[in-house]
């Protein structure tokens, strides 16, 4: 009998970036890892909170792809060009229209940017910016989906899980340039 995913023991792995403590959500099941949730870098007792509140019954633990994803996620902020994959993202967990908006904006490559509006055409959607704006404010996959990458139709930065100045320096990292109101100034707009 499968066991249910209530269940199954929870686990978690930490890693250090030079923007703060990532902290990756995960659970194996048949031996198959998924991320349930990516924590966004920030002081270390303030990932720790929200990790406990999240997943009381999460434990520490080690597993060479979501190690090998962490990695990824290290160089990342660090500035490096590597492109994450979804192949370990419990995207499942997500409802239809949020895996559309993910996949959507997992598109968008690295310096480029796009609006909610944007997307919600994209996926055909139009008129459903509110909506995108909602769903990329729950991306459980922070940094492996690139919701920093989506703005408000004015340039502006929008919300973001991490807060505006996490999500200006990651644009910034990415090199998008900003203007004197702390607007974006991109010229690569992508949808």
């Amino acid at each position: 009998m499968k066991k249910n995913s209530i269940t199954q023991r929870v686990a978690y792995t930490s890693v250090q970036t030079a923007m703060g403590l990532v902290v990756l959500v995960w659970q194996a099941e048949d031996g198959s890892p998924q991320v349930l949730r990516i924590f966004l870098p920030s002081e270390e007792r303030a990932v720790r909170q929200a990790l406990e509140q999240a997943y009381p019954s999460a434990v520490p633990g080690r597993c060479a792809e979501v190690d090998e994803l962490g990695n990824g996620i290290r160089a990342f902020i660090a500035g490096e060009q590597v492109r994450l994959t979804l192949q370990l993202l419990a995207l499942d967990a997500c409802s239809p229209f949020q895996r559309q908006v993910l996949q959507a904006d997992w598109q968008i490559p690295r310096g480029w940017v796009s609006t909610y509006g944007r997307v919600a055409r994209h996926i055909g959607r139009p008129g459903a910016a509110r909506a995108v704006g909602r769903a990329l404010a729950t991306n459980p996959f922070p940094l492996v989906i690139p919701c920093h990458r989506v703005l408000a139709a004015d340039g502006t930065i929008g919300g973001f899980q991490g807060g505006a100045a996490l999500k200006r320096a990651l644009l910034q990292l990415e090199g998008v340039p900003f203007d004197a109101h702390g607007k974006v100034a991109a010229e690569r707009i992508y949808y």
